[in-house]
């Protein structure tokens, strides 16, 4: 009788918990909806082909976002195309060819804590590191190394200064342990046993690693790759820090241009009186959408080119 009782008590709780879920989880999704919906509402009316192509203006109904947008597209794909590769490649080292000694166990801990640590923080260190370069080239207008012509593509200026360059290397400081985490968490879920079928038949570690291990882990590192730029996509914070300008009305033309992005246009309208700049803000936030939308398109594209059975 007791069993019976226990028993049922237990079911009982199971599908109290499962119902509890299931409320947070609509709820969530529910609030998300309205937010989207009342953006999309509010953003609608001001949302055209002028809008996308127009540069800032004091005016709400001339501004437009061409400048923040072509910003946000130059930092983020600079940002992925140097911190997905160092941070495969970090954790791969980690994972699959380092030994587990003292130092190894300090790095890791140490990529954990920075996992953590406020955007803010990293805007500070790329403001000392990237646009700056610990002053070692002095710190007057005219100090510093230039290459190039400027209005080039390939001009290039040491130290960076408030650059799209230094923004897009800020941000890989922000993501750079979150990929390198993700990245781990899949190499670590691949069984031990594929690395051990490939040993055994003679493969070295690389070729297991670069024919084995990586092509099945591929759907992991993706997806922590896509959380990694939808947070860089985002931010705000490190940028403001940089120096990235909140009025501009040139896109950028090379990576020592001047740059803003969608983020720090959407906050400058949305603080403004104007109720124009309020609907010009909304329609903003629906554009920095479309693109999240679009680079987690693309990412999710190459996961499934990428992926292989693991049989």
């Amino acid at each position: 009788m007791a069993a019976a009782r226990s028993a049922s008590t237990r079911l009982f709780q199971n599908r109290a918990f499962l119902w509890l879920c299931l409320l947070a989880t609509n709820l969530a999704v529910l609030a998300l909806a309205i937010l989207v919906v009342s953006i999309l509402w509010q953003g609608w009316g001001t949302l055209d082909w002028d809008f996308l192509r127009s540069t800032a203006s004091r005016k709400p109904e001339n501004a437009g976002i061409i400048v923040p947008l072509w910003g946000s597209v130059w930092v983020c794909a600079i940002c992925g195309l140097v911190a997905l590769p160092l941070g495969v490649g970090t954790a791969i080292y980690l994972e699959e060819f380092a030994r587990r000694t003292r130092f190894t166990r300090i790095v890791q801990t140490n990529i954990l804590n920075l996992a953590g640590v406020p955007s803010i923080v990293y805007g500070i260190l790329g403001l000392t590191a990237f646009a700056r370069m610990f002053g070692a080239f002095g710190s007057g207008a005219d100090a510093g190394i230039e290459l190039g012509d400027p209005e080039s593509l390939f001009y290039l200026r040491l130290p960076f200064g408030s650059s799209v360059l230094a923004g897009g290397l800020t941000l890989m400081l922000v993501i750079l342990p979150i990929v390198i985490i993700s990245t781990q968490e899949a190499l670590r879920a691949i069984p031990p046993s594929l690395r051990a079928g490939a040993l055994a038949l003679g493969a070295t570690t690389w070729q297991t690693v670069w024919g084995m291990t990586l092509p099945a882990a591929v759907p992991g590192i993706m997806t922590g790759s896509i959380l990694a730029m939808s947070r860089a996509i985002g931010e705000s914070a490190p940028l403001l820090v940089v120096g990235s300008a909140l009025f501009l009305l040139a896109t950028p033309n090379n990576l020592m241009s001047d740059f803003s992005v969608l983020p720090l246009q959407i906050f400058n309208w949305a603080q403004r009186p104007q109720a124009g700049f309020h609907d010009l803000a909304a329609s903003a936030i629906v554009v920095q959408l479309v693109v999240l939308l679009a680079f987690n398109g693309v990412a999710v594209f190459i996961r499934q080119k990428l992926q292989k059975p693991l049989l």
